[in-house]
């Protein structure tokens, strides 16, 4: 399934005051070999993520990617729901309210939707607050939903 194109903003200022549903991004698949990537980056090899075989004794019945790698993804899913033309630099200023409310199985897939919750001018840039909610496909809960402070200058 194609999404629609990123919602485009002609600058950062133009966000100010266009609070809303942004879209959706493309699935994309959560298998063991990117889990055991996320979890040789950061030092977390805890069984639940990379040992299939005791996993599938475990509250999951297989392995289950590590919350912050989903929550990761928020780059990609930017990306491709989102554009703002005609900045010098788009910065990661931080989360709010993270949760992680439902396991990710390997295997899985999952998707970002989108929405601007707040745009506000912050000296020369705006600080943008974007709702994110992680869909895992056919899944009941979201994987995480979170607020994502992104700086535009």
């Amino acid at each position: 399934m194609t999404t629609a194109a990123p919602a485009t903003f002609a600058n950062p200022q133009a966000l100010i005051g266009q609070p809303g549903p942004l879209g959706v991004s493309e699935w994309i698949t959560i298998d063991q070999n990117r889990i055991n990537g996320f979890a040789d980056c950061t030092e977390d090899h805890q069984w639940i993520h990379v040992d299939a075989e005791r996993a599938k004794s475990g509250p999951f019945g297989t392995t289950i990617a590590h919350g912050y790698l989903t929550l990761s993804l928020v780059p990609l899913f930017l990306e491709q729901v989102v554009r703002v033309d005609d900045t010098k630099a788009v910065v990661n200023y931080g989360t709010n309210k993270v949760r992680f409310t439902a396991p990710v199985p390997s295997g899985s897939r999952v998707r970002g939707h989108l929405s601007l919750v707040s745009a506000n001018a912050r000296n020369a840039s705006v600080e943008a607050v974007f709702g994110l909610t992680v869909e895992i496909e056919g899944g009941e809960r979201p994987a995480v939903v979170a607020e994502l402070v992104i700086l535009y200058t």
